[in-house]
């Protein structure tokens, strides 16, 4: 499933940026772009055929899920069940490197993103490319890191020149995080699906910060 051509690599600093990766998005493409954390692949989450380019891509095992990337904490609400979750909860975790896990919500309907799971993590970013993206956009992005599977994930785009050939366009946000190897570790993946109750499903950035939050906010840690 090539693409006849390289991926174009362009600046994540130019206007017309962010409305070619809407675009692209749009397509049924598959993209890469800069996140708080770590380069992601990025697709239509309600797009059958773009969650399947993406794990093939990926080399991804289907029963793997993947996350999605919205705008605001409405967008939050409308795809995932967070009505137990109060604005101020979340308002203390986002933007940021977080990925809240809930209940799909009957919005979020395609049946091969998640198909072995009812849940899915949801993550509103602390950069503005890609929040500029998804809000041009105005739906879920299916959002996973920019690596094959089980390779370290990529903090610059040269860490994964390999996949340019697959993708429709790649946006080019630098080095990031100063290229500190403990940021490969991406977000922190938090369940909050169950009432009063938090479940971390992977320690990454903000690890500290984020589970502080939680316990100030009367969580209970599930172990």
């Amino acid at each position: 499933m090539k693409i006849d051509k390289m991926a174009p690599v362009l600046p994540c600093t130019e206007d017309m940026s962010f409305m070619k990766a809407a675009d692209h998005l749009a397509s049924g493409n598959v993209i890469a772009v800069p996140t708080d954390t770590i380069y992601g692949l990025a697709c239509s989450a309600n797009c059958p055929e773009a969650i399947k380019k993406l794990y093939t891509i990926k080399g991804r095992d289907a029963s793997k899920p993947v996350a999605i990337c919205v705008t605001h904490i409405d967008d939050l609400r409308k795809w995932g069940n967070a009505a137990h979750l109060s604005d101020k909860l979340l308002k203390n975790l986002l933007p940021g490197p977080v990925t809240i896990v809930l209940e799909k919500s009957k919005f979020l309907d395609n049946p091969y993103l998640n198909p072995t799971t009812t849940k899915v993590g949801i993550r509103i970013p602390n950069h503005e490319f890609i929040n500029r993206v998804t809000e041009l956009f105005n739906m879920p992005v299916a959002l996973t890191s920019a690596n094959s599977s089980n390779e370290p994930s990529s903090l610059s785009i040269g860490e994964f020149e390999h996949l340019f050939c697959y993708l429709g366009a790649v946006f080019d946000g630098g080095v990031l995080n100063q290229g500190m190897n403990e940021s490969r570790s991406g977000s922190t993946v938090i369940d909050l699906s169950n009432v009063g109750y938090y479940k971390i499903i992977r320690q990454g950035i903000s690890y500290d910060k984020i589970v502080k939050i939680l316990d100030t906010q009367g969580l209970a840690s599930v172990v």
